[in-house]
């Protein structure tokens, strides 16, 4: 994996580079396509709940059409944001000679930055596991309580892992 000297030297970590990212991307849609069930056999294969009708060739490929639109969104959410906080740690150099308000500055825009580039290499993470969820044929099961999650739950937050209840639950801890 290419290493973003700049990051790895000042953090004693290193992070992926966009060529690298780019690359990985490329790797994991190929390997996408290439285990990919055809989609009539994936809509019988899909479970959801008593009260709904089974998934149709069409509403799978409206999911995975935005799944791959969210990946790509989180690529570049996360590449804008790993180039924001290289730029960042450049431009600020050793820190000496600021005061305290510019130190306080650049010490809070940086930890903005970081915090939006862990939240795009989240959200990139769950929408290629719900990607690759579906590829399985496991989409759409819940990965708490293994009941169907439900596909109008599913249809307005494809990369939901959990039911109603479950995310609840989890929400109030």
């Amino acid at each position: 994996m290419t290493t973003s000297s700049t990051a790895g030297s000042r953090t004693g970590t290193t992070k992926p580079t966009a060529k690298s990212t780019a690359k990985t991307a490329s790797k994991t849609t190929a390997k996408a396509a290439s285990s990919r069930p055809n989609a009539r056999k994936l809509a019988e294969q899909l479970r959801v709940k008593d009260d709904e009708s089974p998934w149709s060739e069409d509403e799978i490929s409206e999911v995975r059409g935005v799944l791959l639109e969210e990946i790509e969104q989180h690529r570049d959410e996360l590449k804008l944001a790993e180039d924001e906080l290289d730029d960042l740690l450049r431009a600020s150099g050793d820190g000496s000679g600021d005061d305290q308000a510019d130190a306080g500055a650049k010490t809070a825009e940086r930890e903005h930055e970081i915090s939006v580039a862990a939240n795009a290499r989240a959200s990139l993470r769950q929408a290629e596991h719900a990607l690759e969820q579906l590829d399985a044929g496991t989409y759409g099961i819940c990965e708490n309580c293994g009941n169907p999650i439900g596909k109008l739950r599913l249809q307005a937050r494809p990369r939901a892992t959990l039911c109603m209840t479950c995310q609840e639950k989890q929400d109030r801890h």
